[in-house]
């Protein structure tokens, strides 16, 4: 959220109104990461959850816990209530195929709450994915606890999407609060 080019994007006109359809009246974006798979960087990614918020300082909550430090910020595994509050909108800035290693998600996975890494894989094995193949200039929509998964890609084609991450807002309470990263 540092770079000004990503930061005016993430409150642009074109993405705010779409995160605020999930969250209701605001949607404060507080993190963006870009993804770049290539034929240099191709990587698998295996079935996970999101669960993970970046805070302004570690807190004593119940249901926060595995802190961790990432390029500065400190990092926690959230409760459902914390990630309910979170959309993910993934802007793609090259077209996903199916050949290089688009996102896969198993619909209405979300509604299941923060799961163990066993009851993501007994949920994996019993139910259905779609792979998400989006046009360059797309974007999609998701919550951190859908499961997904990606594989590496069969092609030198690139994949890039930049994911930006909003919450309704900063302050989830108690003392706690997301930090713009």
């Amino acid at each position: 959220m540092a770079n000004p080019t990503v930061a005016a994007l993430a409150i642009s006109d074109r993405l705010t109104p779409l995160a605020t359809r999930w969250l209701g009246d605001s949607a404060i974006p507080f993190r963006a990461t870009l993804f770049e798979k290539s034929n240099v960087t191709n990587w698998l990614i295996p079935w996970h959850q999101d669960t993970a918020l970046p805070l302004t300082k570690k807190i004593e909550a119940t249901g926060w816990g595995s802190w961790s430090e990432k390029a500065g910020a400190t990092y926690a595994h959230a409760p459902n209530w914390a990630l309910s509050r979170i959309i993910a909108l993934r802007v793609h800035l090259d077209a996903s195929t199916l050949d290089n290693g688009p996102l896969r998600v198993i619909p209405g996975s979300h509604l299941s709450g923060v799961l163990s890494d066993a009851s993501v894989a007994e949920y994996v094995s019993t139910h259905e994915c779609i792979e998400c193949i989006v046009p360059r200039g797309g974007v999609i929509a998701m919550r951190p606890l859908i499961i997904h998964s990606s594989s590496k890609a069969k092609s030198a084609e690139p994949r890039r999407v930049l994911h930006i991450e909003y919450a309704v807002s900063l302050d989830l309470g108690n003392g706690i609060r997301l930090a713009v990263v």
